[in-house]
C-alpha cells in the first residue's frame, strides 16, 4: 500500500508518520519541497494546482490529510487562505481520489457544531458552526462526501500533542511565574492526543479497506469530559506532585465572556463517539490517561 501523507510536521502528522509506517510506503510532505522517489514534492494545501500535481505524481492507494489552517482566530480575517486550506485543498484531493480510486483520510473539527447544549455531538446532529473555522471545515467535510470517494473523516476536539506547544505546557509555564491564572470553565470537551488520532485512524483504515461500506464521518476523542479549568488544575496538580516547583496558588474560573476573542467558541465540545467504538470494534482510554503521558514526557525533559 502506497501512503501520502500531508501536514507531516505537525502535532498529528508526526504521530502519524510513525503510526502509518506498518501499512506501507508512506510519503510524507509537509509545505516545502523534499526529494522523492517521485521527484521533488511539496505537500502546501494553499496552492491547489500543486497539490493536485504532488497526488498525480505519487498516485497513492490512501491520502491522509493531516495538515490544516487551524488558527481559530486568524481565519475571522484570513477567509481565502483559511478557505483554500481547509475546503477547497479538501476537494482537489477528494477528486484526485475518486480518479485513483485511492481512500481519503481527513481530520475535521466539533467546530462544525454551534456548541450548544450539554449532550455529546453526534454524527447526525444539526451542524451550526460559530465562526468562520468551524465554516471552512464543514466546508471541506461536505466537499469530501460530494466527491464520492471512499473516505474517513475523523471530527476532534482539544488536540495535543508531546511534541510541540498545547495548552497544559502553557499552564505549566504560567504557573511557574504567576501567582494566579484565570482560566474558562464553561467550555466543557476532550483533551485528546496525537498519539491517539493517528493510532485509531490507522486502525480504522485497515478495517475500511477490506469493508468500504464502513466509510464516512465518524466522532473521534477520548472517553470521559473536563473544563478547561479543570484541565488546568489536573495538569498544575500533576506537575506539582512530580516535583516541580510552581508560583501559582490560585486557579480562577472565569467565563468564556471574561475573555474575549475575535472568533466566538463552542460552550460544548462534547464527541458522542459511540458509532466509532461500534463500527471498529475499539476501546478509548479516558482523556486523564493521554495527558499523563504528554506531562510525563514533557516533565522528564
Amino acid at each position: 500500500m502506497k501512503i501520502l501523507l500531508l501536514g507531516k510536521n505537525g502535532q498529528v502528522g508526526w504521530e502519524l508518520q510513525r503510526a502509518l509506517s506498518v501499512l506501507g510506503e508512506v510519503v510524507a510532505l509537509d509545505r516545502h519541497p523534499v526529494a522523492t522517489a517521485y521527484g521533488s514534492l511539496a505537500g502546501d494545501l494553499s496552492d491547489l494546482a500543486g497539490l493536485r500535481e504532488t497526488i498525480r505524481s505519487v498516485g497513492p492507494d490512501v491520502i491522509v490529510n493531516a495538515a490544516a489552517y487551524t488558527a481559530v482566530d486568524k481565519a475571522e480575517s484570513e477567509r481565502d487562505l483559511a478557505r483554500t486550506v481547509n475546503a477547497l485543498a479538501c476537494q482537489v484531493m477528494a477528486e484526485e481520489a475518486v480518479r485513483l480510486g485511492a481512500w481519503l483520510v481527513h481530520y475535521s473539527t466539533d467546530y462544525v457544531f454551534d456548541g450548544s447544549g450539554t449532550t455529546p455531538w453526534k454524527e447526525t446532529d444539526t451542524v451550526a458552526p460559530v465562526n468562520y473555522y468551524g465554516t471552512t471545515k464543514l466546508e471541506g467535510e461536505r466537499m469530501i462526501e460530494a466527491s464520492g470517494c471512499k473516505h474517513l473523516i475523523f471530527r476532534t476536539s482539544w488536540v495535543y500533542a508531546a511534541r510541540g506547544n498545547n495548552f497544559a505546557k502553557t499552564m505549566l509555564r504560567l504557573a511557574k511565574d504567576r501567582p494566579s491564572l484565570n482560566v474558562i470553565a464553561d467550555q466543557i470537551g476532550a483533551p485528546t492526543g496525537a498519539e491517539l488520532l493517528a493510532d485509531v485512524a490507522v486502525a480504522a483504515l485497515q478495517q475500511a479497506v477490506v469493508k468500504p461500506g464502513l466509510g464516512g464521518i465518524y466522532h473521534l476523542a477520548p472517553m470521559g469530559e473536563t473544563s478547561w479549568h479543570a484541565y488546568a488544575k489536573f495538569v498544575i496538580d500533576f506537575a506539582r506532585a512530580h516535583g516541580e516547583l510552581l508560583a501559582v496558588e490560585a486557579v480562577n474560573p472565569i467565563a468564556t465572556t471574561e475573555y474575549p476573542t475575535p472568533a466566538s467558541r463552542p460552550l460544548n465540545s462534547r464527541l458522542n463517539t459511540e458509532k466509532l467504538r461500534d463500527s471498529f470494534s475499539l476501546h478509548l482510554p479516558d482523556w486523564q490517561r493521554g495527558v499523563t503521558r504528554m506531562l510525563m514526557e514533557a516533565l522528564n525533559k
